[in-house]
């Protein structure tokens, strides 16, 4: 049976409608660690398991680290881009500083999974400026991407680490780990989870750059399932290349055995609709199609509009999909 996750986040926070959501058959939720620490988020995965407790359910809890992701920093409230603006990256947009000596003129900045586009135009001696090319509202603790440019930070963050040590007493089932390039990074967050006894939480490896697509045959058996996540890696290259890494990495995944998710913008629409798109269930459809073993939504239940119709939706496409290969 397919696994189902929703995403914790402020419009599902409270007990009674993360009941609803088990009641709609969701098996299991992802809490994102890049803007808050297990004890921050601790209230709210007290609702979840007064929730599962309401239904007889041992809820999954994934976490999802920090890990080698850029983001924007804090800001003090959102930032509005409009198109043809000059910005201060390094300033009006808080980037890490191993990123500031990469923002040569012409390089593409891309933000929040690729809704916001700005090129720099200009170095500046702590950051650059750049051009709005694709605007929108851009909120704290954002992803941001440099396409082409080649990043090295470490697999974890302290606040990775700590997180990890504290994992087994919050309930955490399962980590996913942002941007895998390579074996190590896998080996570094079994590590450390080994030394916090957690060595029977599930490794979840998030393919979302090209590195990972390429090494992905020593990935696969170093992660108990494979996590192909489009938001990220559909900035590797122009968009319409994602569907084929989508179905390249399936189909490595099938040939080896090893179980894989297909996460984001799976029901995007319902951020702000009661109905999804026609292209949004078939989507869904067709990733159990092609042998998924979970799926999730993110920003549809963290802090949309509609988060159980959302989960509805879901899981009735997901059972139709298995109901179809059981014919």
């Amino acid at each position: 049976m397919v696994q189902i996750y929703g995403t914790l986040g402020p419009a599902c926070s409270d007990t009674e409608t993360l009941a609803r959501l088990f009641e709609a058959g969701m098996t299991g939720v992802r809490l994102n660690l890049s803007h808050v620490g297990l004890p921050g988020a601790a209230e709210q995965i007290e609702h979840l398991h007064a929730a599962a407790r309401l239904y007889g359910i041992a809820p999954r809890l994934l976490i999802d680290m920090q890990g080698p992701e850029l983001r924007v920093g804090a800001l003090p409230a959102p930032l509005p881009l409009e198109k043809g603006a000059l910005v201060r990256l390094g300033g009006d947009v808080p980037l890490p500083a191993a990123v500031l000596p990469l923002l040569v003129p012409g390089r593409e900045v891309l933000l929040d999974d690729g809704k916001l586009l700005l090129r720099v135009t200009e170095p500046l001696p702590t950051g650059a400026l750049a051009r709005v090319e694709r605007g929108g509202i851009l909120q704290s603790r954002k992803s941001a991407a440099l396409p082409g440019a080649e990043i090295r930070l470490p697999a974890m963050t302290d606040s990775d680490r700590e997180n990890l040590r504290l994992a087994k007493s919050y309930g955490v089932t399962g980590v996913m780990q942002p941007f895998v390039r390579g074996r190590e990074d896998l080996a570094a967050v079994r590590e450390a989870l080994g030394a916090a006894g957690g060595q029977d939480i599930r490794l979840f490896a998030k393919i979302e750059n090209l590195d990972g697509v390429e090494r992905l045959a020593e990935l696969i058996p170093a992660a108990d399932e494979i996590v192909i996540a489009r938001g990220d890696l559909g900035n590797s290259g122009p968009l319409w290349k994602l569907p084929a890494l989508q179905k390249r990495i399936s189909a490595a995944c099938r040939e080896a055995g090893r179980p894989f998710m297909v996460v984001t913008q799976m029901l995007a629409s319902m951020e702000r609709s009661p109905v999804p798109t026609r292209a949004e269930v078939s989507d869904i459809f067709n990733a159990v199609l092609d042998g998924a073993s979970s799926v999730m939504v993110t920003g549809e239940t963290a802090v949309g509009k509609y988060p159980v119709e959302a989960m509805e939706y879901l899981v009735h496409t997901v059972r139709e999909a298995e109901e179809f290969i059981g014919t």
